[in-house]
C-alpha cells in the first residue's frame, strides 16, 4: 500500500498503515481523513487516498477515487461543522505542496475563510 520516497514510505502512507498515530476521524476502504496536526482553522482535517497516488492530478485517472475523497470531505464538515467547508489541494512544491501524496484540506469553522494553504 504505501509507496517509499527514497528508503522510507511518506509520512501519509505510513499514517494510512498506521506506523504513526493520527487523530482518525474517518476509515474506509479507500480513504482516510485525521486531524491536521497544525490547525489552520477550528476544522482542519486531511483526507487522504489509502493508495500513494503523489497528487490531485493523478487522480483524474480514477475519478470514483476522487469523488471517495469529496464526499468524506463533505461527511467531514457535517460531523464537525455546519456542512460549510473549504477544501483546498496544493498541487505542487510551488503551490505549497509539502507532502507528495494525494490530499484534501478540509477547513471549516472559526478561521477557515481566511485561511492560505
Amino acid at each position: 500500500m504505501s509507496e517509499a520516497t527514497g528508503d522510507q514510505p511518506c509520512v501519509f502512507c505510513r499514517i494510512v498503515d498506521g506506523e504513526i498515530p493520527a487523530d482518525v476521524v474517518h476509515s474506509d476502504d479507500d480513504v482516510v481523513a485525521f486531524r491536521d496536526s497544525s490547525p489552520k482553522a477550528e476544522v482542519h482535517v486531511l483526507v487522504v487516498p489509502r493508495a500513494h497516488v503523489t497528487d490531485v492530478t493523478d487522480l483524474v485517472d480514477d475519478p470514483a477515487l476522487l469523488a471517495a475523497l469529496v464526499r468524506t470531505a463533505g461527511e467531514v464538515a457535517e460531523d464537525f461543522a455546519d456542512g460549510d467547508f473549504r477544501l483546498v489541494f496544493n498541487t505542487g512544491a510551488g503551490a505549497g505542496q509539502t507532502v507528495f501524496h494525494a490530499h484534501a484540506h478540509v477547513l471549516a469553522g472559526r478561521g477557515a475563510a481566511a485561511v492560505g494553504l
